[in-house]
């Protein structure tokens, strides 16, 4: 009687190296996701492995499979990877429910309670301007907006501001080549001139609305970055232009850029963390 033929060491071995266990697989995908949500534009294949060290085989795989699940999405022209729109719902889901909310909340509230003027929390999602969250001021005379509303890039403070942060590549691929929508009579609508609007606002560094998604109604806002210096969002201040101009709301950006450094503080630890 023969004795059944046992597996060579090497071969098991050399499997296992190949065929990596659940864990690793979910650490990698995760790292993955980690990666591409905290780079400002897609990468290639080539960038994820490269900058991970992962085999390109391996990183191939996962991307795959999560953009299978809708994790992530590929552009089919530049093969570039970002994340995709269930990463959106869960990032949103996750701050619903997170003691961060809260603590921004409070934040607003500050701000409103100081300026008697509605302030917003928004973020960039896609093409649009996502209302994160909102503190309304007491006065009669007000805009209401509701949290999770979206309003455009192009005619907004806080649109404005993500655009400025933008190459001119990045905001064509965004916006097209124009003509932009029209919302009122001040509604820039021509890419260039809104190139030019865009140039200023790069060097303030405070995106503005006066009358151009809301008639009579102005705006200011200020960006939460990370001590990179990356954008995670904007604190706006809006007002009806019967009580307030956009002069009379910049005399408040010392409230609102503490308030932004405030919210921006919570993002990453401080050095005493580290």
């Amino acid at each position: 009687m023969s004795k059944s033929a046992k597996p060579s060491p090497d071969r098991n071995k050399t499997a296992a190296q190949d065929k990596p266990g659940t864990e690793s697989i979910a650490l990698r995908a995760f790292s993955i996701i980690e990666l591409l949500a905290k780079h400002e534009t897609p990468l290639s294949l080539d960038d994820v492995s490269q900058r991970l060290e992962l085999p390109k085989p391996t990183a191939f795989r996962i991307l795959s499979l999560l953009q299978s699940a809708n994790i992530l999405q590929r552009d089919p022209v530049s093969r570039r990877y970002a994340t995709g729109p269930r990463m959106v719902v869960l990032g949103l889901d996750l701050w619903r429910q997170s003691s961060l909310r809260a603590q921004w909340h409070s934040v607003l509230r500050e701000v409103v309670d100081t300026l008697d003027e509605n302030c917003n929390l928004t973020i960039l999602e896609g093409n649009e301007v996502l209302y994160l969250d909102r503190v309304e001021t007491t006065q009669p005379l007000r805009l209401h907006l509701e949290p999770g509303t979206r309003v455009p890039l192009h005619c907004t403070a806080s649109g404005k501001l993500f655009l400025s942060q933008m190459t001119k590549t990045q905001r064509r691929k965004l916006l097209g080549g124009g003509p932009l929508a029209r919302y009122t009579d001040r509604t820039i609508t021509d890419i260039d001139e809104l190139d030019r609007a865009l140039e200023v606002i790069q060097q303030t560094g405070v995106g503005t609305h006066d009358g151009e998604l809301f008639e009579a109604s102005v705006a200011i806002a200020v960006p939460i970055a990370d001590k990179a210096g990356r954008i995670h969002a904007a604190l706006a201040v809006h007002a009806p232009s019967s009580r307030a101009s956009i002069d009379s709301c910049l005399a408040h950006l010392p409230t609102l850029r503490a308030a932004a450094d405030k919210i921006a503080a919570t993002l990453v630890p401080s050095d005493k963390d580290i």
